[in-house]
């Protein structure tokens, strides 16, 4: 026997891989349905936007099924697309178009379409994209269990992660920025994608269309990671019963060696997270924001406990040697900001209206849901009991504890 103890960090870390997916494929389903307008004046409404987003959720559905090998090597093809397609698209911006907008509009520039008056506000909300972009690096964690010397290969993963991701998207939102030749246009376009139409008009339709295509493959193969990051989160959780309904989530099929009721509850719940799109134009922000004030509170608990406990802790190989508490402590107090601001309206119904349907966030919803599924499922095991122990060999990456 050994003893566990669950606390919200979990769930909260799994709304946020959820969010993640949903979040991470929804914009895959966006920047196809701009694709098909260029290619075939395709309406991109957002019931057509929901059918391409549930094929997408399919297809990851499909091939994370097929096994962990076929999952490490898509995610290694990833890494070299993204880096790839980034400098394509950066390169074109730059070459192509006659002209370009000056530094002061890019850096100095301020719009603000939400609705509310206080630019700081404003200024804030905006933070959601950059803390959207540093959300998913734990999925190296999430895999670490495949991963061989995981103590360190993992945290390096997530260190050169977040450097890449870094530098990736700014360069990458620099280039965009400066491409812009129509704000108005581009911010009112048909395609429903603001970066189709820069695309377009710096471009033309065929660069737009083959740039387009360069985006999709990389979310495609970023929302496939995300849902093997999710699916292995749901396995482990389950592993240690900490899932309603665990011993059909923890289940490993024996000819792939992949959880496959994981994958498909991973998917089920990325769909459903979606689904207010249908008629909430502001459901995307609020689909991102799940993920953040999902993950992001999960990375800080362990972070806070590591330095309430910091006399009784023991540093692995990896460490920020005597720098650990103070950026700790810097990480936990931002944590806390976001997600509060992440809770908050996005946007300003016309006219001073209240909130309504159509511009609710409902990112704090999905956030009470699981702090509430969390307090029952303490409430109903105790903050710390038993669970049988299993034969599962960390080293090897064979999960023989439910095998079927």
């Amino acid at each position: 026997m050994r003893r566990c103890s669950f606390g919200r960090a979990g769930w909260l870390n799994l709304l946020g891989l959820l969010g993640a997916i949903a979040g991470i494929d929804y914009g895959a389903a966006l920047f196809t349905g701009a694709l098909f307008n260029l290619q075939w004046g395709f309406e991109p409404t957002p019931g057509w936007i929901m059918v391409i987003f549930l094929c997408i959720l399919a297809l990851h559905l499909t091939l994370n099924l097929f096994g962990v090998r076929l999952v490490s090597i898509l995610n290694s093809i990833s890494v070299w697309w993204h880096l790839g397609g980034v400098t394509v698209i950066v390169g074109a911006l730059a070459i192509v178009p006659s002209r370009h907008r000056s530094a002061d509009f890019v850096f100095g520039g301020f719009v603000n379409n939400t609705g509310w008056s206080s630019p700081l506000y404003v200024a804030v909300l905006g933070l959601l994209l950059a803390q959207y972009t540093f959300c998913g690096y734990d999925a190296s964690a999430h895999l670490s269990e495949e991963t061989t010397d995981a103590q360190v290969s993992a945290s390096r993963g997530i260190i050169h992660a977040i450097g890449w991701s870094w530098l990736a998207g700014f360069v990458l939102l620099a280039g965009l920025t400066f491409a812009i030749q129509d704000y108005a246009g581009t911010v009112g376009t048909a395609t429903g994608v603001p970066p189709a139409q820069i695309f377009l008009d710096a471009l033309g339709a065929a660069g737009a269309k083959a740039l387009l295509l360069v985006v999709i493959i990389a979310q495609l193969c970023c929302g496939n990671a995300e849902t093997a990051a999710a699916s292995r989160m749901v396995f482990a959780f389950s592993r240690d019963g900490a899932l309603p309904g665990s011993h059909l989530w923890r289940q490993v099929d024996r000819r792939t060696g992949t959880p496959r009721m994981a994958v498909l509850l991973s998917i089920v719940c990325a769909a459903l997270l979606a689904l207010p799109s249908l008629y909430s134009p502001v459901a995307y922000a609020a689909i991102t924001s799940i993920n953040v004030v999902g993950i992001t509170p999960a990375y800080a608990i362990p972070i806070y406990l590591r330095i309430k406990n910091r006399h009784r802790f023991r540093p692995g190989p990896w460490n920020l040697g005597n720098w650990g508490v103070t950026v700790g402590t810097i990480a936990v107090l931002w944590v806390a900001f976001v997600t509060v601001l992440f809770c908050l309206p996005q946007t300003r119904p016309a006219n001073g209206g209240l909130v309504s349907v159509e511009t609710f966030n409902y990112a704090p919803v999905a956030l009470l849901v699981v702090l509430t599924l969390a307090w029952g499922c303490w409430r109903a095991k105790g903050s710390s009991y038993e669970v049988p122990a299993q034969n599962f060999d960390r080293s090897t990456s064979a999960y023989e504890d439910e095998v079927i």
